[in-house]
C-alpha cells in the first residue's frame, strides 16, 4: 500500500520507495550536490503521495555521503513524532526538539533533529543551543511562513521544502522570495491512475455566500463563516447532504470555527448518528481517545475546526464533507486528500461540497501548473472566482426525493430570468415576475397536498427553489441590496402561505 502513516503507530517505521519516489529522489540529489551550499530548493507532492518517506531516505543518503548532520522543522508536534518515527525506521539515529529540550549535551549522539519551528527559534535566538556541523534543513509544510524567521539561522546550509501546495500562506510573503527552484512531482491525477491515491467522487451542493466577509488574511472569516453555517437552514442541508451521500460511510466534516462544528455534533446527535467533536481545545488525552473511536467505528462521524488537515492519517475514511468555503487553495487539497488514502477494499471516497469550493477551485484531480503559481503567485490569487460570479451560473435542480412529493405536477420548471425579460417586455413591473413565481409554487402545492396544513408544509420544502429564483431575479434588477433580497425572501413565503387559504 502507498506511505501512510497511523499516528497510532509507536514503531518506527520504514517504506520502500515506489518507482516515481525514486525519480524525484535523484532529481533532488542532482541539484543538492551541484548547487551552492545554501541554495534553497523547494519540492511539491499532493499530499498522501509520501513526502515523509522521501525526505527520510534524503536524511539517510545525505547523512552517509557527506558526513553532514540535517535539521527538519515542522510546525506540528505530530508531525516532528511521526518524521522522528520514519527516520528511527530508515536507521538515522534523531532527536526531538520541543518545549522540554532546554539545551542539547548529547547532541554528539545523534545525526538528525526534528525541531518545532517556535521552540526551536527560541533556542537559538536566546543562544541557548548551538547546532554543530548542520549541512542539510528540510522544511515540512513549507508553505507556513513560519519557517521564515528560522532562515538566518541556517544561512550556509542547503535548504529543501516540501509541500504539496507551493503557494504561501501569506500573500504577502510569495515562496520565491525564499525559494530558487520548484520541482514538481506526480500529479494527483497521476498517483490515482497508477493506484496510489483513491478516487474522488465529488458531489457540489450550490450555496449562497454573499453573506461571507473576506480577513486580511485572504480567506473568508470565522465570524461571517459561522453565522452562515449554524443557521437552521444550512444545518437541514449539511445532514440532507450527508443521507443522499454518505449515509453510514465514516466521515470527516470539516468547519471554519468551533461554534459551527459544535453545532454539527449536536445536530447529528439529535438525528440520531454516530458523532464525535474535535477542535483545538481538546486535551491530548481527548484527542487521543476521539481518534482511537474514529479508527474503530466502521459508521463514524468526526465534525472538527482545521485541526485534522495535516498530521492525522486515517486511511479508513470514506467520506468528507467541506462544510465550509475557503479561498485557500492549500487548504483544499489538504481537506479533501485526508480521505484519498488507498486500502486494499478501497480505491475511491466521497466528497460532499457545501461551499462552492469545487467551483472555485476546480476538481481535485485536475492538473494544476504550479511552476506557474510558485513564479507568478499574485496572478494566481487575483484570479481565483468570486463568489458572485461563481452563483450567477449556479442552476437549481430539485433533489430526487423532493421531486417526488410534488409527483402531481407535470413540469416543475420555471425561468425567472425569462419572465422577468417577458413582463419588461410588456411593461409591467419588474415584481410580476416574481408574483407569477409565487402562482406557480402555490398551484405546486395545491395540486399535491390535501389539505391547508400539507400545503403549507410542502412550501417549507421550497425554500432552496425560492432562495434560487429570488438570487436570479436580484441578478436581473441589478444593484439589489442584501436586506432587500431577506425581505423579498420572508415576503415570498408569506404571500405563498396566503395563497392557500379558500383553496380546499
Amino acid at each position: 500500500m502507498p506511505t501512510s502513516v497511523s499516528l497510532s503507530d509507536k514503531q518506527p517505521l520504514k517504506k520502500r520507495l515506489y518507482d516515481y519516489q525514486l525519480t524525484d529522489l535523484k532529481r533532488i540529489f542532482e541539484i543538492l550536490n551541484t548547487a551552492p551550499d545554501n541554495y534553497n530548493l523547494l519540492y511539491q507532492l499532493p499530499t498522501g503521495g509520501g513526502k515523509t518517506v522521501i525526505f527520510s531516505e534524503i536524511v539517510r543518503q545525505y547523512i552517509k555521503n557527506h558526513q553532514q548532520k540535517v535539521v527538519i522543522l515542522t510546525h506540528r508536534i505530530e508531525l516532528c513524532r511521526q518524521t522522528s518515527r520514519m527516520l528511527t525506521g530508515f536507521g538515522v539515529t534523531n532527536k526531538i526538539i520541543n518545549s522540554k529540550v532546554k539545551d542539547l549535551p548529547d547532541q554528539d549522539d545523534y545525526q538528525c533533529f526534528v525541531a518545532m519551528v517556535e521552540t526551536l527559534n527560541n533556542r537559538l535566538t536566546d543562544d541557548k543551543l548551538e547546532l554543530k556541523n548542520i549541512g542539510l534543513v528540510i522544511i515540512d509544510e513549507a508553505h507556513y511562513n513560519s519557517f521564515r524567521k528560522l532562515f538566518k539561522f541556517f544561512k550556509d546550509c542547503f535548504i529543501l521544502g516540501v509541500t504539496a501546495t507551493p503557494l504561501s500562506s501569506n500573500i504577502k510573503l510569495p515562496m520565491n522570495d525564499n525559494y530558487d527552484q520548484l520541482i514538481v512531482g506526480d500529479d494527483i491525477s497521476t498517483l490515482i491512475k497508477n493506484g496510489f491515491l483513491s478516487k474522488a467522487d465529488i458531489i457540489n451542493y450550490d450555496v449562497s455566500l454573499t453573506s461571507l466577509k473576506i480577513g486580511i488574511n485572504g480567506d473568508y472569516t470565522v465570524k461571517s463563516s459561522e453565522a452562515l453555517y449554524t443557521n437552521h437552514f444550512m444545518q437541514g442541508k449539511l445532514i440532507t447532504a450527508y443521507e443522499e451521500h454518505a449515509l453510514g460511510k465514516k466521515t470527516l466534516i470539516f468547519n471554519n470555527g468551533i461554534n459551527t462544528s459544535k453545532e454539527v455534533y449536536h445536530s447529528f446527535k439529535k438525528a440520531g448518528y454516530n458523532v464525535r467533536h474535535l477542535d483545538n481545545k481538546a486535551t491530548k488525552q481527548e484527542r487521543k481517545e476521539i481518534l482511537k473511536w474514529f479508527k474503530h467505528t466502521p459508521d463514524a462521524i468526526l465534525t472538527s475546526v482545521s485541526i485534522l488537515t495535516t498530521g492525522f492519517d486515517e486511511p479508513t475514511v470514506e467520506a468528507v464533507i467541506l462544510n465550509r468555503a475557503t479561498r485557500s487553495l492549500t487548504l483544499y487539497f489538504q481537506m479533501i486528500g485526508r480521505g484519498s488514502r488507498v486500502l486494499e477494499n478501497k480505491n475511491s471516497f466521497t466528497v460532499v461540497d457545501l461551499g462552492n469550493n469545487i467551483l472555485r477551485f476546480g476538481p481535485w484531480d485536475q492538473h494544476v501548473d504550479w511552476p506557474h503559481i510558485f513564479k507568478y503567485p499574485e496572478m494566481y490569487l487575483e484570479n481565483i472566482r468570486n463568489d458572485e460570479d461563481i452563483e450567477r451560473d449556479f442552476v437549481y435542480e430539485m433533489p430526487d426525493a423532493l421531486r417526488s412529493k410534488f409527483k402531481c405536477t407535470d413540469s416543475i420548471d420555471f425561468d425567472i430570468k425569462a419572465e422577468y425579460k417577458k413582463v419588461i417586455s410588456e411593461g409591467k413591473k419588474s415584481i410580476t415576475a416574481i408574483e407569477k413565481s409565487i402562482d406557480q409554487h402555490s398551484q405546486m402545492c395545491i395540486e399535491n397536498a390535501e389539505d391547508v396544513f400539507e400545503a403549507r408544509a410542502l412550501a417549507k420544502l421550497l425554500e432552496d427553489d425560492i432562495a434560487f429564483r429570488i438570487k436570479q431575479y436580484s441578478y436581473c434588477i441589478m444593484n439589489c441590496t442584501d436586506n432587500y433580497k431577506d425581505w423579498l425572501f420572508e415576503e415570498y413565503i408569506r404571500k405563498l402561505r396566503i395563497s392557500f387559504n379558500g383553496q380546499f
